[in-house]
């Protein structure tokens, strides 16, 4: 049977579909304004043809209003706007549905990538105790954050997967009804959620989509590649953020970290309840169904109290249902002995914590912690810490901390709240262990970290406040700048000299989880040289681990799109190359990106084993990925014109009132998506510093001005064109699948830029300049990208991603041009004197706000 190319598939099964179902969504009768579905599309094309006249957003809207409009009083201009928020929001809820109902059917699910694919290649060249091998010391973990990227509050989530499930089974009826649902559903939080509400959500994914994927894929392995019956390596497994990452959120405190923890535990004791409910109906065997039946009745009591007086340790449920298991194949035939496997499978990856509960503070705030605690042990007449210890030099302080041990510290005894919730977290991480397994929490991160003093402080913390006896987490710095990712192998080198650390490293497993911060790399480095940074870090960490007989395991915070380390994340994997260690692959997934790479069991399940082989591929191919020191030479000069050319940009001063006036920034904290503030600091004034990585992202996004993603890249391959050594780029990009994955990635970031939306800006006074910066280097970008890879177009080797990403630019454009012409009212109005009161400029500022949900959610993997 031939298959049509994916193009082919993707116009059929999306694109057609979406034509389809969008004409009958455009039908449906709204409250108000019944007419908004047929003026939608009106609009659409008065805002295509202004464009390409090079109009700006003011002169399109009003075009609109004078030639389809001319009646409508102001407040009714302004109720349409609103109208056609509401409508795109939905048609970009409908694209979604569409798009993952097809999935299986676009993507190949036994193509190359995928677990079948391995092992057949693998089989063919006689290589089967090699992958075995392999994958009996290689992890993948997805980390889910909370971070906020996903605009759609829970209820519509819910809509997208029954509407997923409408369209795959061509139900118009339920479809219809759906349609109606979501036009009556609000789209936006009028409050922002709670820590807690974010680890609800996301447990959501844990009991709806990964707990059947995950086990899907470790069945698939137990089953067709070890083919015999002993429990290995989990191989696959999750972390999460949500109640546990304190690093800049005020409000998640020790006991929300807590109850998120009895959640997971209570999610993931109903899903084995659950699963033994249906292996009571199929083991109806005498001196079997009493067993399960017992087994099923104590979990079912347990997932409701965890309280209750009658509970199993994860021991004894594992030893139970091996014994009912031994007891079926000597007995009965081995009847459903497959499925007893199943769920015995699932209980090795996810025990009784579900997913790993990391805390995450800043070096900062612990420093200040630690020195109050300090300060007060010595008041005390501490028995480990001498009274000049302030005073004393980095080394002094290192070898007192690697030696301090149990002292006693009254935690309420600390006026300081952060004091309290800080040492607090720490007697949570050993609460979890003692309640969900050692699994259940272990990990301590530690971000903005510095130096070696950053992590013994926390080290010593930990030893004092709750693991005398034994320290049974790890501590994990987080490299974040490109000051902090080149000093990192110097501060790791101090570590592994620390005996008493080394020791700590040796009860670990002689294992170090070094995690490197990708977004706020970005933020500080510009695109190539937060990559470059990185990569450079990782091998300068492997070589010095591995001279200490340490295994290195790199963490990413990665995020979704190319600016924040995202795009296409298992070819990153698989371009690593022989110099950085790859025993696992560690990364965050947050907000859209959850939705939209593992949303659905077919695009979960596919995407995690894409990652198991990015890191099989790089072991195999790994001497193929080495840099020839000619192109790391190249890479490196690179990397540093981007950064200089990137840094000047950042120094201009117009850069901050550019975002500050000309973005979104402002108007991230107004959008109630997540806990956390939108910039650190208390500063009244916008302070780079303060910027969080993800409004940063967002407002360039919102402009379509992907600036995160490419600005530096143009500059940096000039150089070598107006050198005559072009032909050097065209080597490393030839020779290296890194090099070629992170022009893949810009490509993605320049495809999603749009200026003419903007140009108007060109011809401002105050900010005419600045943009025209940020357009030449677009430009520039462009032709010398589209040159060095031959092509015609941007993205000319993913027509499918492309075609992909046009729908959905297509679908946002009237939201764009709504969103910029609110901000331009706004300006005009400013200009003009008006205080915040002013009734006219809220208005315009609820515009700005809505339409930042349905821009962002379009674009899937933008923030």
């Amino acid at each position: 049977m031939s298959v049509e190319p994916k193009l082919v598939r993707f116009k059929q099964n999306v694109l057609s579909k979406f034509q389809i179902y969008n004409s009958i969504f455009m039908t449906l009768p709204f409250e108000s304004i019944t007419k908004t579905g047929v003026l939608l599309p009106l609009f659409y094309e008065t805002c295509k043809k202004g464009f390409a006249n090079e109009d700006d957003p003011t002169t399109i809207v009003d075009t609109f209003f004078k030639k389809y409009q001319a009646r409508r009083n102001r407040e009714s201009q302004i109720n349409l706007l609103f109208r056609f928020i509401q409508y795109i929001e939905r048609q970009v809820v409908l694209f979604d549905a569409v798009e993952d109902a097809a999935f299986p059917i676009i993507n190949n699910m036994e193509g190359i990538g995928t677990l079948r694919n391995l092992k057949e290649r693998a089989k063919a060249e006689n290589k089967i105790d090699d992958l075995i091998a392999y994958l009996e010391e290689f992890k993948v973990r997805i980390v889910l954050t909370a971070h906020p990227t996903q605009f759609y509050p829970g209820p519509v989530l819910g809509i997208i997967t029954d509407l997923t499930e409408a369209i795959k089974d061509n139900n118009l009826n339920d479809i219809s009804s759906l349609f109606a649902q979501l036009g009556k559903t609000p789209f936006f939080k009028r409050e922002k959620p709670t820590p807690y509400n974010e680890a609800k959500s996301l447990i959501w994914y844990l009991e709806n989509v990964f707990y059947s994927s995950f086990g899907e894929i470790y069945n698939y392995i137990q089953q067709n590649i070890y083919i015999e019956n002993k429990k290995h390596n989990e191989i696959i497994n999750i972390g999460f953020w949500p109640g546990g990452d304190r690093d800049g959120n005020p409000f998640v405190k020790p006991k929300t970290t807590l109850k998120v923890a009895k959640k997971l535990k209570k999610a993931i004791l109903k899903k084995y309840h659950l699963d033994l409910r249906a292996l009571r109906r199929k083991l109806t065997f005498r001196n079997v169904e009493d067993r399960i039946i017992n087994l099923e009745t104590i979990l079912y009591n347990y997932s409701i109290n965890l309280n209750t007086s009658k509970t199993i340790s994860l021991q004894d449920l594992i030893a139970e249902l091996t014994s009912i298991k031994n007891y079926i194949i000597k007995e009965h035939q081995s009847l459903y002995v497959k499925e007893i496997d199943n769920l015995l499978n699932r209980i090795h990856l996810f025990g009784y914590h579900f997913a790993t509960l990391d805390i995450r503070q800043d070096s900062r705030i612990h420093t200040t912690v630690f020195n109050t605690v300090i300060n007060r042990l010595i008041e005390n007449g501490s028995s480990w810490f001498p009274k000049n210890y302030n005073s004393l030099t980095e080394t002094e302080q290192l070898e007192i901390l690697s030696k301090a041990g149990s002292e006693s510290i009254d935690i309420d005894a600390f006026e300081d709240e952060m004091v309290q919730n800080t040492l607090k977290s720490i007697e949570a991480i050993k609460s979890i262990q003692s309640t969900n397994g050692e699994r259940g929490a272990h990990r301590y991160i530690i971000s903005n970290n510095q130096t070696a003093l950053n992590v013994m402080q926390l080290f010593s913390m930990l030893k004092m406040v709750a693991f005398k006896d034994q320290l049974t987490v790890d501590v994990v710095p987080l490299f974040e700048t490109i000051t902090d990712l080149e000093n990192a192998p110097a501060v790791m080198e101090q570590l592994y000299t620390n005996a008493a650390y080394k020791a700590h490293l040796k009860s670990r497993g002689n294992k170090q989880t070094i995690m490197l911060g990708f977004s706020d790399g970005t933020k500080d480095g510009g695109y190539l040289m937060a990559n470059w940074g990185i990569f450079k870090a990782k091998e300068l960490l492997t070589e010095i681990s591995r001279k200490h007989d340490i295994t290195a395991i790199f963490f990413d915070g990665r995020g979704g799109p190319p600016a924040r380390g995202g795009g296409k994340t298992h070819q990153f994997y698989s371009s690593l190359g022989p110099t950085i260690e790859d025993k696992e692959v560690q990364l965050t997934i947050q907000g859209q990106t959850i939705s939209s790479n593992f949303g659905t069991l077919e695009s979960s399940q596919y995407n995690l084993e894409q990652l198991i082989s990015s890191g099989i591929d790089n072991r195999i191919s790994g001497e193929r990925n080495r840099l020839s020191d000619d192109d790391r030479a190249v890479m490196t000069d690179l990397a540093e014109t981007s950064y200089q050319s990137y840094k000047n940009f950042k120094n201009h001063p117009m850069f901050i009132p550019y975002l500050e006036r000309m973005s979104t920034l402002k108007y991230y904290s107004k959008t109630n998506i997540g806990s956390r503030p939108s910039k650190r600091g208390n500063s009244d004034k916008l302070v780079f510093s303060d910027l969080r990585a993800i409004p940063f992202v967002g407002s360039w996004s919102q402009l379509k001005q992907n600036v995160p993603g490419f600005f530096g890249v143009g500059t940096a391959l000039k150089k070598y064109e107006d050198a005559g050594q072009f032909n050097k780029v065209e080597q490393l990009y030839s020779n290296s699948k890194f090099f070629k994955t992170l022009l893949e990635n810009s490509m993605m970031s320049l495809t999603k830029s749009f200026f003419d939306l903007t140009k108007y800006m060109s011809k401002d006074e105050e900010f005419g300049d600045f943009w025209n910066i940020i357009y030449t280097e677009y430009e520039t970008t462009k032709r010398l990208i589209l040159k060095l890879t031959g092509y015609s177009a941007l993205m000319e080797n993913e027509p499918t991603g492309k075609a992909s990403i046009e729908v959905r630019e297509s679908i946002v454009l009237p939201l764009l041009t709504i969103q910029q012409y609110a901000l331009k009212q706004i300006q005009v109005l400013e200009k003009q004197g008006v205080g915040n009161d002013n009734e006219e400029k809220k208005i315009f500022e609820k515009i700005v706000t809505r339409s930042l949900f349905g821009n962002i959610n379009a674009s899937r993997n933008s923030a």
